[in-house]
């Protein structure tokens, strides 16, 4: 007996949802706890709300949001675990990248990933600043040339954002005026092609965003 196949659906509808979902929080129209509701969300995208409810599973399975029994949907808060996990998650996956890039990147690569460092000077505010770091790390794992390494990154890479988000959610002090200088640091020791150097800037990188979320609040 043959087996069939069912019929493919559109889902550019709740796909687009979801873009538009994501991207309100990463500009920090909806922050870590903030209540999404469907009934809510449908009248302002002007869509009903089946779109809305498959475009919250989309971004349930990217980390962005959590759904619960009852208690209905809201925007990811990261939990001290959740920090540590991502930390070291992205940490061991960072590491390979650099060692990557340090063996197997081109000059074009490198020119990528120094345009994205550049590209910082410009943000207008630390929203657009969580972007154009993301942005840097992407060039980064893109010039590591190890496409299931970049798959792995591409598979965390919105859960990193939040937790950038959540980063400047706590504190701003510093942020604008740092962050490029970190990055310049970062892709100088790349081009002089500097392992244990590399290794211990990245890793420093991320250990400042970690100890911010650390810290008692004030």
């Amino acid at each position: 007996m043959s087996e069939q196949v069912a019929p493919a659906r559109r889902r550019g509808l709740a796909d687009e949802v979801a873009d538009r979902i994501r991207e309100a929080i990463f500009s920090g129209a909806y922050v870590p706890g903030a209540p999404l509701r469907e009934v809510d969300l449908s009248g302002a995208l002007q869509v009903s709300r089946g779109p809305v409810r498959e475009a919250l599973r989309v971004l349930e399975r990217e980390g962005l949001v959590h759904c619960a029994w009852h208690r209905g949907t809201t925007v990811t808060a990261l939990s001290t675990e959740d920090i540590a996990e991502l930390d070291s998650l992205r940490g061991a996956l960072e590491d390979l990248a650099v060692r990557q890039v340090i063996a197997n990147a081109s000059e074009e690569d490198l020119a990528a990933v120094e345009k994205a460092a550049d590209l910082m000077d410009r943000a207008g505010d630390e929203h657009e600043m969580v972007r154009l770091d993301i942005a840097f790390h992407d060039a980064v794992f893109a010039a590591a040339r190890h496409r299931r390494l970049d798959e792995a990154w591409q598979a965390m890479r919105c859960q990193v954002r939040l937790f950038l988000l959540t980063r400047i959610g706590r504190s701003k002090d510093g942020y604008l005026g740092g962050i490029p200088d970190e990055h310049r640091e970062l892709l100088g020791a790349l081009r002089a092609r500097d392992a244990e150097t590399a290794l211990a800037l990245f890793a420093a990188h991320r250990r400042r965003a970690v100890d911010v979320l650390s810290a008692p609040p004030t």
